[in-house]
């Protein structure tokens, strides 16, 4: 088990999206942050705009990224 737990030991990357994740992660904090404050200030803006940035964080900037290289 503790072989199974050992992080560099890990699957190996495959294909050709080669990319860090942290900028998604980061867009997609940003999106539910600014969903949250438009939650709290019952902002139907902000909420759709948070809502735009995690969608575009978890599907539409992947797919643009994959398909431009």
């Amino acid at each position: 088990m503790s072989d199974f737990l050992d992080p560099g030991r890990g699957p190996e990357q495959g294909g050709d999206f080669r990319v860090s994740p942290s900028f998604f992660i980061a867009v997609f904090g940003v999106g539910f942050a600014i969903a949250a404050v438009g939650h709290l200030v019952r902002s139907r803006a902000l909420v759709a705009a948070g809502v735009l940035l995690v969608l575009a964080a978890t599907v539409f900037l992947p797919i643009a990224y994959s398909l431009s290289h």
